[in-house]
């Protein structure tokens, strides 16, 4: 029972342990061998002496930095929402665990596909029983999902002879939105100009004036216009005017030729952004993204699941029929003619699909804006 024990111990300690040799040690090593080998050449007490003291700086150089990594607690905080190509802030949380004993010169490295990533986190003092926050920016290249596999611990201390390493199994799975992109002005003049149309004036909450009226018991004394009033000497309010919500559909087919895949990934990020100019004018969008279709929508939690929708999207094979044509793009022109804006991002040149973009509000070819 007591040899299990061992056993697990030593099983637990090489799976999340490492030990390496820093310049200094190895340097230190060759010089006690040396140290060592004279003295068992001439027989002399003080070189025996000298040498115990040297291999005992080694077995306290390896207990000391098993007690700064030991009873460490980590917590990482990922961002809610991270965009390709875009720094975001990653909060860690270091807690020493131990009563009496603080640690010294610790290290913080993540563990991403099996290899290590320093963020530039360094601890020199950890007291018992404290804990320190720190941050530290991290940027992905690519959309989709991204995995965090774990957290490594490093020590120096005390001599700085080797580096010994812990290993934490704390994942963080998240997704990253894809890249967004300044829109040229001239598309910005454009975009702006459409759905002007679809303003429908009528009385409601808003800012427009839509009538002057006589003043009735119960209105409301700020609504008084106060020049026409004086005017007309009697009491005159004014009535606003609403707009109902204005609409716009977002299309971007999926089915992608060969060698079209880097026209894909452009056109995926000229969606998403064009998603986020139009949220942030106050439209309410709705988004087809191959056969997927997302109903129009406001607000940033409609926002951000369409983002998601985009960071994972990926391209299919296109098979160049008409059969291949998802539903809700053939819908796209009967949604013009009822005034909803319209807009095709097509990654590659299709007949099919170029045909049925030709009755859209607007139609961008991605191959020709790289």
């Amino acid at each position: 029972m007591r040899f299990e024990r061992v056993r697990e111990f030593f099983l637990w300690f090489y799976r999340y342990r490492s030990l390496r040799l820093t310049p200094e040690g190895v340097r230190f090593l060759l010089l006690t061998l040396a140290v060592g080998v004279a003295a068992l050449n001439t027989g002399n007490n003080l070189l025996y002496l000298l040498l115990a003291m040297m291999l005992s700086l080694i077995v306290m150089s390896g207990i000391l930095s098993e007690q700064c990594l030991r009873h460490l607690v980590i917590r990482r905080r990922m961002p809610d929402h991270v965009f390709a190509n875009s720094q975001a802030l990653v909060m860690l949380s270091l807690t020493n665990r131990k009563l009496r004993l603080p640690s010294f010169s610790l290290r913080v490295l993540d563990v991403v596909e099996g290899k290590t990533m320093d963020r530039g986190i360094h601890v020199l003092h950890l007291p018992a029983g404290a804990l320190v926050t720190q941050s530290y920016p991290i940027l992905f290249s690519r959309r989709g999902r991204h995995r965090i596999e774990g957290i490594k611990v490093q020590t120096r201390f005390p001599f700085g002879l080797f580096i010994k390493a812990a290993h934490e199994p704390l994942r963080s799975d998240l997704v990253v939105y894809p890249e967004l992109r300044p829109l040229p002005e001239g598309l910005l003049q454009d975009l702006a100009a459409l759905g002007h149309d679809q303003a429908v004036s009528r009385r409601g909450q808003g800012v427009g004036l839509y009538n002057l009226r006589e003043y009735l018991p119960g209105d409301d004394s700020r609504m008084i216009h106060w020049k026409t009033s004086a005017r007309q000497a009697r009491l005159m309010v004014r009535e606003t005017e609403t707009e109902d919500l204005r609409q716009v559909t977002l299309a971007l087919p999926t089915a992608t030729p060969a060698g079209g895949q880097p026209f894909f990934e452009q056109a995926v990020s000229l969606t998403a952004s064009l998603l986020v100019y139009f949220h942030g004018q106050g439209f309410a969008v709705s988004l087809l993204v191959g056969a997927r279709e997302m109903l129009a929508g406001a607000g940033e939690e409609h926002l951000y699941h369409m983002l998601h929708v985009l960071a994972l999207c990926a391209p299919t094979p296109a098979e160049g029929s008409e059969a291949g044509v998802p539903e809700g793009f053939e819908m796209l022109g009967e949604l013009t003619m009822g005034g909803e804006i319209t807009i095709v991002v097509l990654p590659w040149p299709d007949p099919s699909m170029q045909r049925l973009a030709q009755s859209v509000s607007r139609v961008f070819h991605v191959w020709e804006l790289s």
